[in-house]
């Protein structure tokens, strides 16, 4: 049902091709600045908190991968305190579909397939050029974490998401987490303070999505010294953040009484 909604949304911007594809290649554009921002930061540095070009260019397109997947599929689930404050959800709940697959997707825009290509050129520069011993478990892990970084921001799309059940208007707060987390991921965690680097790692566990996983594919000692299985937790601690995001939707729903009341 999600991709016959996704579809009948492609197939209405596909009526306008040249402007489809002129979204495409502008997403595209301006989700690469962050990139060459990366790049500008090593013109006259030659190393950002004790990593190389190559390996922070790895962080980023891990990161903005995982990211733009997981905006792909749910990134428009933040609209619910729209749909609350319209009552517009009563409308949904009683469509013989999920209302989270109706929000999630809701005005399915093609566009947003364009904030994979710079991820996708970052990665294919970067990896050939990682001083790593590509193991066959360092070369495996590359795709794991993307997939689990991905199902990560997933769920905290959903979380956010169902936040908005209890405090209605939470859509600026919300983009910190999302917008927010993935930028952070983008850079070596070294680089800011060692409580917020502590944060987004048992608060808001951003840190599996690419920066745990990433210590063992670079050989990197952690900096708050956690053992080394907690470079192999990310897929957990995805479906911990799925199972916790399920919770919470539907401890949203319970909760629901209509725009009336």
């Amino acid at each position: 049902m999600y991709a016959l909604l996704a579809w009948t949304w492609v197939r209405a911007a596909a009526q306008y091709p040249v402007s489809l594809v002129l979204m495409v290649v502008a997403t595209a554009a301006i989700t690469g600045l962050d990139a060459l921002a990366i790049v500008l930061l090593f013109a006259h540095a030659e190393s950002i908190a004790g990593f190389r070009a190559e390996e922070v260019l790895f962080l980023y397109g891990t990161s903005a991968l995982a990211f733009a997947l997981s905006d792909c599929v749910l990134g428009t689930a933040d609209r619910l305190g729209e749909h609350v404050r319209n009552g517009t959800l009563d409308a949904m709940l009683v469509r013989p579909v999920s209302p989270l697959v109706q929000v999630a997707t809701e005005e399915f825009a093609p566009r947003r397939v364009g904030k994979l290509v710079p991820a996708l050129l970052v990665l294919a520069f970067a990896l050939p050029r990682l001083e790593a011993d590509w193991t066959p478990g360092r070369a495996a892990m590359v795709p794991l974490m993307i997939a689990a970084g991905a199902a990560i921001f997933a769920g905290l799309w959903v979380v956010v998401g169902a936040a908005q059940f209890f405090l209605v208007e939470s859509h600026g707060a919300t983009k910190a987490i999302t917008y927010g987390g993935a930028f952070l991921t983008q850079y070596p965690p070294t680089m800011f303070a060692r409580d917020l680097v502590r944060g987004a790692t048992f608060v808001v566990p951003l840190a599996f999505v690419n920066w745990q996983p990433a210590l063992y594919v670079l050989d990197r000692p952690d900096p708050l010294g956690l053992p080394d299985a907690a470079r192999f937790a990310s897929p957990a601690v995805a479906l911990a953040v799925c199972a916790a995001a399920a919770l919470a939707w539907r401890a949203g729903l319970r909760r629901y009484r209509s725009t009336g009341s």
